[in-house]
């Protein structure tokens, strides 16, 4: 039986299996050897038994592995795995959550385009909006993610792609993924959806009506803080019409190691992401109301400004937390400064309790005023909750205020 053939079985038989076994044994390609845990293929090319061999390789419809910028077996594992957990037709992994989303972006655009996406974004994401695709002729409008008349008043005629993460970085504002994709498919566009805050456990973008679905495996999907790697997931044809040549010939590709780790996270995804939901909701519960927290947004509350659509098109909270210390930034270092237990970091979703301050790291490049804009103050926290028991996190957060 051939890699493809059996990647295909693993599928048929994974249609049938609940999320969290198709988290431990989807998309599995074994070896002659039979091993229990997934192999991991160290390798930059392949040989081939013949040269014919080699060229039905190359031209022929058979497929196979050629070379490991292309494809790999055990990236082509992490790769069938998500997409059966994502419910998605097709995948491909990339070397970071950016190379996913920069490739969601620019594949499906030529020049002359224009792209719509929202004002919240990650910074990085942003840049690629608003500096990196003009470069080549493609035009860029942002909106309030939450007003729809924005959506459709910047659409145009050549408008062939719209873009959104929700909830968003940082402020866990929740976007209407539903009615987004309406507007994008009556233009005649497509919907790509950063669902890293939500991670697919609790929301499904394909299934609200997203083309494209990315994250960052960087995150939850690792988990624990040791490897960079990414994935966009859609239809079969959204990935060969768009994605698939520019990543075989750009190179972006995710290296087997990151690909086998990517995968043993993903084993113990589900149990991360309802530990650490937990834990958020519990923070949530704890801050709000402190006389020394000016505002607080977790996406699980019935006080979130878009509760009504957190309960249409999510299926649980977030890991995250956002909340603003009163006194702004001198304010908040004081209490980044008092915590013993969390760390201050820049990245989220470790099995470690984490906590950024947005205005000074992931949103830095924005002008004060455009933070302000997007509720990104200076005395902004976000916390990404870790697998720590959850009173020794409150203890932690709520010693560390005392000292603002």
């Amino acid at each position: 039986m051939s890699a493809s053939d059996q990647s295909s079985e693993s599928s048929a038989v994974a249609a049938g299996w609940r999320p969290e076994t198709r988290l431990v044994h989807a998309g599995t390609l074994r070896s002659q050897f039979g091993e229990t845990s997934e192999a991991m293929f160290l390798t930059q090319g392949f040989a081939y038994g013949s040269a014919e061999e080699c060229e039905e390789r190359f031209v022929g419809p058979g497929g196979g592995f050629l070379y490991s910028r292309f494809s790999n077996p055990t990236v082509a594992m992490f790769e069938q795995r998500m997409a059966a957990f994502e419910g998605a037709e097709a995948a491909r992994a990339t070397a970071s959550g950016m190379a996913a989303v920069t490739a969601a972006l620019v594949g499906p655009v030529r020049a002359g385009d224009h792209v719509v996406a929202s004002k919240a974004l990650f910074g990085s994401c942003r840049w690629v909006i608003e500096d990196y695709l003009p470069r080549f002729g493609v035009a860029s409008t942002l909106v309030d993610s939450l007003d729809l008349d924005q959506w459709r008043a910047a659409v145009r005629p050549n408008t062939k792609l719209l873009f959104l993460e929700s909830p968003t970085n940082p402020t866990l504002e929740v976007i209407d993924i539903a009615a987004v994709a309406e507007i994008a498919h009556q233009a005649g566009a497509v919907l790509v959806v950063d669902n890293v805050f939500a991670t697919a456990l609790w929301q499904s973008p394909l299934a609200l009506g997203a083309d494209c679905v990315v994250y960052s495996a960087t995150k939850h999907i690792d988990g624990q803080g040791r490897c960079m790697g990414g994935i966009l997931l859609a239809s079969e044809q959204f990935i060969q019409d768009h994605v698939h040549m520019l990543l075989r010939q750009t190179g972006p590709c995710l290296s087997p190691f990151n690909a086998w780790v990517m995968l043993k996270g993903l084993e113990t995804l589900s149990l991360r992401i309802e530990r650490q939901t937990a834990t958020a909701a519990a923070v949530a519960d704890a801050l709000a109301g402190h006389p020394k927290i000016a505002r607080l947004v977790y996406p699980g509350r019935a006080d979130h400004p878009q509760a009504e659509v957190v309960k249409k098109q999510m299926r649980g909270g977030s890991t995250l937390v956002a909340f603003d210390i009163a006194g702004g930034k001198a304010a908040s270092f004081r209490f980044m400064n008092a915590l013993k237990l969390a760390t201050i970091t820049n990245n989220l979703g470790d099995s470690k309790t984490l906590v950024t301050h947005p205005a000074i790291t992931t949103h830095q490049r924005l002008t004060a005023a455009q933070r302000e804009e997007l509720g990104i103050g200076d005395g902004l926290i976000r916390l990404s909750a870790g697998l720590e028991h959850q009173d020794d996190v409150i203890a932690d957060l709520l010693g560390a205020l005392k000292a603002v």
